[in-house]
């Protein structure tokens, strides 16, 4: 078993963040990669949701 790249790592979270992404694939993603890398990389998607939020926000009001 071969670790993901970060290419991997993102659409993984990115998937499992709009909630498309299979039961399969979300065990194969967490038996190949660490729990840390997965948690890191959710944790960048939600800062840079929240950014894109309060951006568009800001930009709209």
């Amino acid at each position: 078993m071969s670790k993901p790249t970060i290419t991997q790592v993102f659409k993984s979270v990115l998937s499992a963040f709009i909630g498309v992404q299979s039961e399969d694939s979300r065990k194969k993603a967490f038996e190949q990669g660490s729990l840390s890398t997965y948690i890191i990389a959710g944790l960048i998607c939600t800062i840079l949701f929240v950014i894109a939020v309060v951006s568009l926000v800001s930009v709209i009001v």
